[in-house]
């Protein structure tokens, strides 16, 4: 897919991915333990406007205004007043990610919209209701869960786009273009809207609040969203920079603040209540009870089997 990522790209993911695993709430049953699951703190008035305002304030920003709210400019350019490169090592040494040709970067471009607002969201939701079927959850569950999933991320996506209109980073391809050829981009108002990664954020705030929910649950085989949806995530990032569209600091730091919201939204918004029973265990009781029978020396047992 990226025929420019060398032997780093593996070394890079293990990275990401051994760097967020820490981030895994320790919230899950004891193996020993019968399984329970959890209500959460949940109002539909309440998460469904937080949800639809953060979503219509970021799609508006995209859609209707960007040309408007995007910096004509560069604010962080990466260059001395008198256009020395002042590039960090860091980002100099992670644009060898970057694809060399055109088209290589295209792809790389093409693959990060297909896995990042195609695959990725589909597979966390289709894990997450996987996961809550297969502990016999209440059907009510998984509209909870995938709404404070899409809370996480569009609040995680509204404060990127908020940063990233503020800070007014040159992204990597525009950076090296003579500066008579920025103007002449396919989306200029696209060109300072470097820092941080919104694919990236959006990537890892999806999987890090569904694996925050299902821990937060006690969803048994919670382990799956994490093995699935952190490299996922993080071949979103590597993708990024191999379309030439990020630095390493904007990717790295899109997927911190995505895991940040991933966490953060659940769990300041949507602990834990109280237990439930699952489905399982309410069809079928562990106790019967011992029961007398009237004007005889017997007894019966009451119960559902």
């Amino acid at each position: 897919m990226l025929r420019a990522v060398r032997p780093s790209f593996p070394i890079l993911a293990l990275t990401a991915i051994l760097a967020l695993l820490p981030l895994t709430p320790a919230l899950a049953q004891p193996a020993g333990d019968a399984p329970r699951l959890h209500e959460l703190k949940f109002d539909w008035a309440r998460d469904g406007v937080i949800t639809g305002s953060a979503a219509v304030l970021w799609i508006s920003s995209e859609a209707l205004f960007k040309s408007d709210l995007a910096p004509a400019t560069c604010r962080w350019c990466d260059r001395a007043p008198d256009g020395t490169d002042r590039l960090n090592g860091v980002d100099r040494w992670g644009r060898g990610l970057a694809g060399r040709t055109e088209a290589s970067r295209h792809r790389a471009a093409h693959w990060s919209n297909i896995i990042g607002f195609g695959v990725l969201p589909a597979g966390v939701m289709g894990l997450q209701y996987a996961v809550g079927r297969g502990s016999d959850s209440p059907n009510r569950f998984f509209a909870q869960d995938a709404t404070i999933i899409l809370e996480s991320a569009m609040l995680a996506t509204l404060a990127n786009q908020t940063v990233k209109f503020l800070v007014g980073r040159e992204r990597p391809f525009v950076h090296v273009l003579p500066e008579d050829q920025k103007r002449l981009t396919d989306q200029p108002s696209d060109n300072n809207l470097s820092f941080y990664s919104g694919h990236t954020n959006l990537a890892f705030s999806l999987v890090v609040s569904a694996g925050t929910v299902a821990a937060l649950r006690g969803y048994e085989n919670q382990a799956w969203i994490w093995a699935v949806g952190l490299p996922l995530a993080t071949s979103v990032g590597l993708l990024r920079m191999g379309a030439d569209k990020h630095y390493l600091t904007d990717v790295a730091t899109g997927a911190v603040m995505g895991a940040a919201f991933g966490v953060a939204v659940p769990l300041l918004l949507h602990g834990r209540t109280g237990g439930v029973e699952s489905s399982a265990a309410r069809r079928s009781p562990t106790a019967a009870r011992l029961m007398p029978v009237a004007g005889a020396r017997m007894a019966g047992f009451s119960g559902v089997f």
